[in-house]
């Protein structure tokens, strides 16, 4: 069993940063990609970023430029800077990890979301 916790979240106002934190626990042996999402009411869940072991990123067009991804393999952690928030990043964010465990058995594992709310 795989679990990820996140933290960070919280209100700001339009203009403002917040950080987001994720640790992965559990039977780990190797994480490969490491990413958060985000669900805004009414919408479906899309992705905002990823992060592979290897450090190779990708980005959603929305966030580019204001987002940054990173991670710490040795900690199980993925961290998301987000600077100059506007309204429309207000959703509930969860991080999300793809890989094996120790029992040699592939995973994908979510976590229970946080909330990001932006003020204008």
């Amino acid at each position: 069993q795989v679990q990820m916790v996140e933290s960070g979240g919280g209100l700001v106002q339009a203009g403002g940063s917040l950080r987001l934190s994720c640790v992965a626990t559990g039977s780990i042996f190797s994480i490969d990609v490491m990413g958060w999402y985000r669900q805004a009411p009414g919408k479906q869940r899309e992705l905002v970023a990823l992060i592979t072991s290897g450090g190779n990123t990708n980005y959603a067009d929305s966030v580019k430029g204001r987002f940054t991804i990173s991670r710490d393999n040795a900690k199980n952690m993925v961290y998301l800077q987000m600077n100059s928030l506007k309204p429309e990043d207000t959703a509930v964010y969860y991080c999300n990890a793809r890989g094996r465990s120790r029992f040699q058995v592939d995973f994908i594992s979510w976590g229970q979301g946080t909330q990001v709310t932006v003020s204008s």
